[in-house]
């Protein structure tokens, strides 16, 4: 009976080594398949990195900062800094995920080897290695002069009245969140309030490197389907409200406006704008004859200073105008003739009967809605562009 016994615990362990042996051999071919794949967009992100290229830039650019006169012109020099620091955040990034990468495969020829090696390391690793390269990825396809300009957003509700200004301030507080989680600096430069609810206009000013780059995928007509608050049967209603995007244009790009051509009025702000901002003519409104083009401006207690924001917003429309018509490939940037109701929208939040947020020109899609309305953006932004590359 004994020897029974200790036959059937001799082959319960060979079982059980076999077994250990078949899920060793599965992390290996999962982490030789994980690998094969890292690999080869870590190719294609290497050449599109070109870094003995950029090294060579940076020797350049280190050396301008090096002369005597570097500072006497301080628009050049800033612009040398910002450059330099530009491409010394692309190099750090490509080498953090070299050295991961290296990691990586010294951990695969160290489980192929038959060595016993934790592979809990690599789980981290992986995830971080495909956030990296697609972040990085993204970041090289923002090489226009515009991409690096800081963005302004414009809210307008369709059709629809509190339903519809409510859905717009939903969409103000998501790009405002957006720019939180992104580590922008934010300024609201004009807010009317909604009659009973949400807003009636809005424009933002979103701060930092490449905001324009980036928000200029979000420019177009949004489409909400839920259950109203606002109405007492609690039925299912369809909103829109439009969402435009231009740059703040800065002094590496020239846009001329003429004087004659600018019809300029003041009035007093209106919202909550503080101690005597709503008790003077401080807000402006300037009107661009020859193309339409109307901008507003409350944000500042000064008329001055009012005017001076609303003539860079204005500049940044001109200039979106300018690049519709030398560029076909960015034709997208504009909403100005694109009709605020169904049919037009770029992307759809539907609420109820299901959870789902989809953009119609990408088709990427999420159920996470309350993430998405919290300003988790990234999977729209980089998948518009990624297909458009531009």
């Amino acid at each position: 009976m004994t020897l029974v016994l200790v036959a059937a615990a001799r082959n319960i362990n060979i079982v059980t080594d076999a077994t250990n042996r078949l899920g060793e051999d599965m992390n290996q071919l999962e982490l030789k398949t994980k690998l094969n794949e890292l690999d080869t967009k870590y190719s294609d992100l290497t050449s599109t990195v070109m870094i003995d290229k950029r090294q060579s830039r940076l020797k350049i650019l280190d050396d301008k900062t090096l002369s005597p006169d570097f500072w006497s012109d301080q628009k050049k020099a800033q612009a040398v800094i910002r450059e330099q620091n530009e491409i010394k955040d692309v190099i750090e990034k490509y080498f953090q995920i070299k050295n991961d990468m290296e990691t990586l495969e010294l951990t695969y020829e160290l489980v192929a080897s038959g060595e016993e090696i934790d592979l809990d390391e690599a789980e981290v690793l992986i995830p971080k290695i495909e956030q990296g390269i697609e972040t990085l990825t993204i970041a090289l396809l923002l090489d226009k002069p515009y991409d690096k300009l800081n963005a302004i957003l414009e809210f307008h509700p369709g059709a629809g009245g509190t339903e519809s200004q409510d859905w717009a301030q939903m969409l103000f507080r998501m790009y405002s969140r957006w720019a939180e989680n992104n580590n922008y600096k934010l300024t609201v430069l004009d807010y009317q309030d909604g009659e009973e609810a949400g807003l009636k206009s809005a424009t933002l000013l979103i701060s930092g490197t490449n905001a324009y780059g980036y928000l200029k995928a979000e420019s177009g007509v949004h489409r909400l389907v839920r259950i109203s608050p606002f109405d007492a049967s609690g039925r299912r209603h369809t909103s829109f409200a439009s969402v435009s995007v231009v740059p703040e244009i800065d002094e590496s790009i020239e846009v001329e406006v003429n004087e004659q051509d600018l019809k300029i009025d003041t009035y007093r702000s209106s919202g909550n704008g503080g101690q005597g901002v709503n008790t003077t003519d401080s807000a402006v409104r300037i009107t661009h004859l020859p193309t339409k083009t109307v901008v507003t401006c409350q944000n500042e207690r000064s008329q001055l200073q009012n005017r001076e924001t609303a003539l860079r917003v204005l500049k940044g429309k001109l200039y979106q105008l300018e690049l519709e018509k030398k560029q076909q490939e960015i034709d997208q940037l504009s909403t100005t003739n694109v009709q605020n109701a169904f049919g037009s929208q770029i992307r759809s939040y539907v609420f109820h009967p299901y959870s789902m947020v989809k953009d119609h020109r990408t088709e990427a899609e999420t159920s996470q809605v309350g993430k998405v309305m919290d300003g988790d953006l990234d999977i729209f932004i980089h998948a518009f562009l990624l297909q458009a590359k531009i």
